[in-house]
């Protein structure tokens, strides 16, 4: 098989969540443990860190990789979902797997795989393991999928344990209340390994206090050490923070290249984060911190989160997809001055979406889409969901031909907004 031919039985042969939603999930850790013993447990020769969370995990993991590099340590990345190449998902120092090496991991092992079963993620994280212990990485950031407690990548045993937030998403696997989501997301935390929670949130936060307790780690809030008042932007599009620890200014200037408002809660949750592992010895110095938040997207190859597109008329794109990602992007829009708004909007099929819909501003003109997979939310019935919230536009066949449309009907001092989901994103990004 050539690259192409690979993709092709990875995306079509093995069940995808992100392409067939519910049928992919897998309830336990079997087929994980068993492509772990096949393998002969390779996450056990680097280090690593592991991150969970609803939303701001995708952030915090290339902000801390991005940083990690910087330091001068050779670092792997394991991220989903892929916005463009299946590559992206498997990094080492920013640099994605190379094609030949997934197509020869395929080829080697399908024999010995295909009994197992496995899904589609559960087989990445095999490679992603596989591909970073044969390159001898020095430690590897680990970004969890839908969960925690049952995630595929929940065999490590990690220096760090780093959960961001909890908001409600993939409700019908991780339950109805956000108790029940902190729960699963909290299955992450260790035996003795400290634990870094980004947001001090009240409903919840006894939940992660007592996961912690019975395994006896040592659990620390992000918020309650560190605090950002405020951010300022620059010309190059980064946003500068000044950033407060125990009421002494000790990031002065920080600057970020990832421009959301949102970024200041991943900021703290990646500082308290080094704090910890500067005292599990992997020293980070101040130097390798500003460098990492001020290239972290140039380091890593991120992209998708409050990005810029084009200009007059101004362009953004962003991947937030559940109530408390578009709060963040609502509050966001708010900030910029327009004389029209137009929404590029699609969503998938196997959720709620009636609490998103409320909250969309009604004032815009919606370009109504389905991206290019099979999960996607027909056009048609989302504009008829969106008609009972008061947001009306026109139905469009793709996301390129809706951002065509809005593009079209936009004069220089509009804004155009694309989100909504990952996968409209990434057909534009």
């Amino acid at each position: 098989m050539n690259y192409k031919q690979t993709l092709e039985y990875l995306f079509m042969q093995l069940p995808m969540f992100q392409r067939i939603g519910a049928a992919a999930y897998k309830a336990n850790l079997n087929n994980s443990i068993a492509l772990d013993n096949y393998f002969k447990h390779p996450h056990q020769s680097f280090r690593s860190i592991h991150i969970a969370g609803t939303n701001g995990k995708g952030s915090v993991s290339n902000i801390l990789a991005a940083i990690l590099q910087q330091a001068g340590y050779k670092t792997g990345l394991y991220t989903s979902p892929h916005l463009k190449d299946f590559r992206e998902r498997i990094k080492i120092n920013g640099k994605e797997i190379p094609e030949d090496w997934v197509t020869e991991f395929v080829e080697k092992h399908r024999k010995s795989f295909e009994p197992i079963m496995p899904s589609f993620f559960e087989l990445t994280m095999a490679m992603a393991f596989q591909y970073f212990a044969m390159e001898k990485v020095d430690v590897a950031v680990i970004e969890t999928g839908l969960g925690g407690r049952l995630d595929s990548t929940n065999i490590i045993n990690p220096e760090l344990s780093i959960i961001t937030n909890i908001s409600k998403d993939h409700m019908q696997f991780l339950g109805d209340k956000l108790s029940q989501i902190a729960m699963e997301k909290a299955g992450i935390i260790k035996q003795g390994i400290p634990v870094v929670i980004g947001e001090s949130q009240p409903d919840i936060k006894n939940v992660f206090e007592a996961k912690a307790s019975e395994m006896m780690s040592p659990i620390y809030f992000a918020d309650q050490f560190y605090r950002i008042d405020y951010s300022l932007n620059t010309m190059d599009e980064k946003q500068v923070f000044q950033v407060y620890k125990n009421e002494n200014l000790v990031y002065p200037n920080l600057r970020l290249d990832l421009i959301g408002l949102y970024q200041k809660k991943n900021a703290i949750t990646v500082l308290q984060s080094i704090d910890i592992m500067n005292d599990k010895d992997l020293f980070i110095d101040k130097e390798a911190i500003y460098s990492g938040f001020e290239n972290a997207t140039s380091i890593t190859g991120f992209k998708g989160r409050w990005q810029t597109l084009g200009y007059n008329p101004r362009i953004i794109c962003d991947t937030g997809h559940n109530e408390a990602g578009i709060t963040e992007v609502i509050k966001q829009i708010e900030t910029i001055p327009y004389k029209k708004l137009h929404f590029v909007f699609g969503v998938v099929d196997d959720k709620s979406i009636d609490s998103i819909l409320e909250m969309l501003p009604k004032n815009a003109a919606y370009y109504f889409c389905k991206a290019n997979i099979p999960r996607a939310l027909d056009s048609n019935i989302l504009k008829q969901k969106a008609a009972a919230f008061n947001l009306n536009g026109n139905t469009y066949q793709s996301v390129e031909l809706a951002l065509k449309a809005a593009k079209q009907n936009a004069e220089k001092d509009d804004f155009i907004f694309v989100g909504g989901s990952t996968f409209v994103v990434a057909e534009i990004c």
